[in-house]
């Protein structure tokens, strides 16, 4: 079972990431899949069978919930036959990309923002016509975990980048404006990725690509408005199962009530 599949109440994490990007007004999606992550693709893909046992049986609310994901946008997928990277996965879109700006949107930063996260980039990219990278604010005992920015504040929440570091040491950020999962990229960015070589782990980083496109042309940075949740590990995928089935009208009321009791019942034993 691909990570990616697992659900948040009840829609795997990659549909959430699909609705942003259509929500964010984008219309193909290209899907970078890997050995054994097929059930991504298929998610997506018309259940001729189970339409027609639903209106069979009259579930129309489901059936329309079904049709709604088939229905999102265009699909295409590439494959990565090896796990090299955040920037090979980018290069190997490069045709189906072709030479248009457009979105990277990583299915384990799931964001609740308004409006959507790739909407606020692409606004900044239309207003700057650059690339532009998402950033947060992180506890300075975690930039280790991220990319982080050396930056010209430009106001709103919005940045001219002027260097890039990978995975810093405390005392080696620069700031605590972590590069998050989204990206809106220009195409020039394949040309400089095809360059890089593969780090000490043996994969090549798209913040290595954008640190040699630096030179090239200005780099942005816009600080989004919203919640994220890192659902690549446990507590993250935790915290937000909780908070999107606190948004949940039809489960809201009764899984807080039960998370109130069971925080009483468990007092000072966690």
């Amino acid at each position: 079972m691909p990570k990616e599949m697992l659900p948040l109440v009840d829609k795997p994490i990659i549909q959430y990431a699909v609705e942003e990007a259509v929500a964010s007004g984008i219309e193909q999606i290209v899907m970078v899949t890997a050995r054994g992550k097929t059930a991504m693709v298929d998610h997506f893909d018309v259940d001729v069978e189970l339409e027609t046992l639903l209106e069979d049986r009259g579930k129309l609310e489901q059936l329309a919930a079904v049709r709604h994901v088939s229905a999102l946008a265009r699909l295409g997928t590439v494959r990565q036959g090896r796990p090299l990277g955040l920037g090979h996965a980018v290069c190997i879109t490069r045709d189906l990309v072709g030479e248009q700006p457009f979105a990277v949107v990583l299915g384990d930063d799931v964001i609740d923002a308004e409006p959507p996260a790739v909407r606020q980039l692409i606004d900044l990219f239309d207003r700057v016509q650059g690339p532009v990278l998402a950033v947060e604010r992180v506890p300075m005992d975690q930039v280790g975990r991220y990319g982080v920015i050396d930056a010209e504040p430009l106001g709103d929440g919005t940045y001219r980048i002027r260097d890039l570091v990978e995975k810093p040491s405390r005392d080696e950020a620069p700031s605590d404006l972590a590069i998050i999962g989204r990206y809106v990229l220009t195409p020039d960015i394949f040309e400089v990725l095809a360059g890089v070589r593969e780090d000490r782990t043996g994969e090549i980083q798209l913040t290595s690509g954008l640190r040699e496109l630096l030179r090239q042309r200005p780099i942005f940075a816009c600080e989004v408005q919203g919640t994220r949740h890192d659902t690549g590990n446990k507590l993250g995928f935790l915290k937000a199962t909780v908070y999107y089935a606190l948004k949940r009208p039809d489960v809201c009321g009764p899984l807080a009530a039960y998370m109130r009791r069971l925080l009483d019942e468990m007092d000072g034993h966690c």
